[in-house]
């Protein structure tokens, strides 16, 4: 196998792990969640949370036990097809691939909703484009050029938050919370699920970049246990913060529900509104540099694998970045800016990442009990309880999901279906080099 195909640079430390956990997600604090509302209410949509946080703490530290284990670029798509074979590999990393490329085009509409409060005169969509173009070129110049300015722009979005919480807090208003907070009972809390997994959902992303940490068999864990507890403070925080106000429901259908708020606590016009919907735009930078970076590497790793054409596993000599999977990704989110609204966007990427849990747990317990001696350098607590609870809490939001948003749901499985019958009928099923490729990177 040709070097130049499968060498990724080596440069990643446990506080750029952190830096790229929590910015592929931060932007989920910022936007989207809030739809939740819509269909749930502000105590309806805080229970919703409540499972999908028990839900992601048991996700994790199972999920950290397979990156540890098998170290791979293709993250989900390594894991399923060691446990799962050639169809189950072809199922995860097509999940994967919708999770992470229909999530960057929702960022890149927010971004672009963002400014267009900022600056009346830009348009959404060519200013969201205008990001998309711009973060994709920094991450042609090289994995630590970009893990440097994720860590960047990730503490300031963290700060952000902090001082964001700090503007509300003096009016928040219990009462605000807790009027109408169920008009849909227990039905919206269900249906809240994938909203309440939009402030978590790309977090597993940092197993992307896996061949690219140092020691990963001790920062991995570093990395992905800081970054969900960091995680579940802000999301936590800002919802509940944020619902106490004013009146959630004029909060729960726009794309910049912060700027919005702390509009209603100091004033639309106020010079403070306008500055904080400009730092604002570092949480959604972050989230949407580090899904760029996430997918790029999903795709190369496929193609390294023989899942996708060859020329997207090439990488460049100097720089050591997939560029042809950089270029595929770019021009996907960019098109899908035209074909889909914000919340279709995230329930397709929730979607997505849900079915890759689903698979990613089942193999988890199936490489337990095939192959016991695997190097294990980190090992899920509680095992099989953890990694129990988070099967079935994702099959439990798979079903809301489905139930919820049965067109959503057919166009994913279409999509599915049209991929496994390109997959089996050209051979794909059959070829041992994705075998060997995962073996290749777990000795090195």
């Amino acid at each position: 196998m040709p070097e130049a195909q499968v060498s990724l640079k080596k440069a990643i430390r446990p506080i750029h792990l952190w830096a790229i956990a929590v910015g592929l997600v931060i932007s989920g604090e910022y936007f989207g969640w809030n739809y939740g509302w819509g269909v749930a209410g502000t105590v309806g949509f805080l229970i919703a949370t409540l499972i999908v946080t028990v839900l992601y703490i048991t996700f994790i530290f199972s999920f950290t036990e397979l990156t540890t284990a098998i170290p791979h670029a293709g993250g989900p798509f390594a894991y399923s097809y060691k446990a799962l074979g050639p169809i189950g590999g072809a199922i995860a990393g097509y999940a994967t691939l919708v999770e992470f490329m229909l999530a960057t085009p929702a960022i890149a509409l927010a971004l672009g909703n963002y400014m267009h409060f900022l600056y009346p005169s830009l348009p959404v969509i060519w200013t969201g484009i205008g990001f998309y173009i711009a973060l994709t070129l920094l991450n042609f110049a090289g994995i630590k050029e970009s893990a440097v300015f994720a860590l960047i722009i990730t503490l300031l979005a963290v700060g952000e938050l902090l001082v964001y919480m700090g503007i509300v807090a003096p009016a928040f208003k219990m009462e605000n919370f807790l009027h109408n907070s169920m008009p849909f009972g227990w039905t919206g809390v269900f249906a809240a699920l994938p909203f309440a997994m939009w402030l978590y959902v790309c977090i597993e992303g940092v197993a992307m970049v896996a061949e690219e940490v140092k020691d990963p068999a001790r920062n991995i864990p570093k990395g992905y246990i800081s970054g969900i507890l960091t995680l579940m403070l802000l999301a936590i925080g800002v919802m509940v913060l944020t619902g106490g106000i004013t009146d959630w429901q004029l909060l729960a259908n726009i794309d910049y529900p912060l700027p919005e708020s702390v509009g209603v606590v100091l004033g639309k016009d106020s010079s403070a509104t306008k500055f904080f919907a400009g730092i604002g735009l570092f949480g959604l930078i972050a989230s949407l540099n580090g899904i760029i970076l996430g997918y790029s590497r999903q795709l190369y790793a496929l193609a390294r694998s023989g899942y996708l054409p060859v020329v997207l596993a090439k990488v460049g000599r100097r720089r050591q970045t997939p560029g042809p999977a950089l270029l595929l990704g770019a021009v996907i989110g960019i098109a899908a800016l035209f074909l889909g609204k914000t919340d279709q966007l995230v329930i397709l990427s929730v979607l997505g990442a849900v079915v890759m849990y689903i698979l990613s747990m089942i193999s988890l317990f199936i490489l337990r009990k095939r192959e016991p001696a695997l190097p294990r350098p980190f090992k899920v607590p509680f095992y099989p309880w953890f990694p129990a609870i988070a099967l079935l809490l994702s099959v439990v939001a798979l079903v809301a999901i489905v139930y919820y948003n049965p067109w959503l749901a057919l166009i994913f499985l279409a999509g599915l279906v049209a991929v496994l019958a390109v997959f089996i009928i050209s051979g794909k099923h059959r070829e041992q080099q994705a075998a060997d490729e995962v073996l290749h990177v777990e000795r090195a």
